[in-house]
């Protein structure tokens, strides 16, 4: 049997703020499903991972990228998905995957692509309102598929909160996305596996393994909004203290307690008044704050209060 090759993909995580949500840059797969800017890289054309990347998402969507940081390497031995690619070659596929934060969410200029938001892929995650109205037959499925095992429905308890004193950790994304593949309760478990259906997968099914780096995108953004000012990427240059608030909630997908938040940035000393009023709220004019010049470049290691109302 011949040595199978190895063929290298890069994928991109771009995520805006559209309409109150956070929003993720996708394309069309070949299969229907929704997919993220990906391509092969070629070693003999391509001078670096991350000029290959560029080029791909602006030929797909359009879009030109700003900055980007590396997520991981993903490709584990003995998933089906990311599947070999077709042809005598039999290629094993290995993604590196991309995040890319962007204030900048207009509507892509190529046709197929377009602004997705992230919570439909992932519906368990959203708990601004309380607990998704998914998570009940969730927690039902994986119950059944954890079969009194201790072990399986003590990471269920843990990541889903659904035990005594647990907590939900907004930064699990991946961990949860991974079980709920394990126990066939998501589409792609069913395609990769030749499985039945489950019937009624929660969440938007992308082509290839695309939705685990997702997971991996957003459980990347969470966790670093409580150490990095992130969120600033993007917000406009001006902005309320609301509009900073609901484009914290809509990305860590918990409720913020108001004057707990307020305060919370307040003390950073990150953002700073612009003796401006915005009357796009409402109501009341509200106090426009742009970021303080101390701030994003300096280095610290500095994010954002989340006093989630829990």
């Amino acid at each position: 049997m011949g040595e199978q090759g190895v063929r290298i993909g890069l994928s991109a995580v771009v995520i805006a703020l559209r309409e109150g949500q956070a929003s993720v840059l996708t394309t069309t797969g070949d299969d229907g499903s929704a997919a993220l800017p990906f391509g092969p890289f070629d070693p003999a054309r391509d001078r670096t991972f991350e000029l290959a990347l560029r080029a791909f998402v602006t030929a797909q969507t359009g879009f030109r990228l700003g900055f980007v940081e590396q997520l991981y390497t993903f490709g584990d031995l003995g998933r089906a998905s990311p599947r070999a690619t077709p042809g005598p070659e039999h290629h094993r596929e290995v993604s590196i995957g991309y995040l890319a934060l962007t204030a900048d969410g207009a509507d892509p200029s190529l046709a197929e692509a377009r602004w997705t938001p992230v919570l439909d892929f992932f519906p368990w995650e959203d708990r601004r309102d309380g607990a998704a109205a998914c998570q009940t037959a969730l927690i039902e499925g994986l119950r059944g598929w954890a079969a009194a095992d201790p072990r399986r429905t003590a990471r269920i308890d843990a990541l889903f909160a659904a035990g005594p004193g647990q907590r939900w950790n907004e930064g699990q994304v991946l961990e949860r996305y991974e079980l709920l593949y394990e126990a066939g309760l998501v589409a792609e478990a069913a395609r990769d596996l030749d499985r039945a259906a489950p019937a009624a997968a929660p969440g938007l099914m992308m082509l290839s393994d695309h939705r685990r780096i997702l997971a991996t995108g957003l459980g990347r953004l969470r966790s670093k909004l409580k150490y990095r000012p992130v969120l600033f990427d993007l917000m406009p240059e001006t902005f309320t203290l609301s509009g900073l608030q609901g484009a914290a909630e809509a990305v860590a997908g918990l409720s913020l307690h108001k004057q707990n938040f307020r305060r919370g940035v307040e003390r950073t000393g990150l953002v700073e008044a612009t003796g401006r009023l915005s009357a796009a709220t409402g109501g009341r004019p509200a106090e426009l704050f742009r970021v303080s010049k101390a701030d994003p470049a300096s280095g610290e290691a500095l994010g954002l209060p989340l006093p989630a109302l829990r």
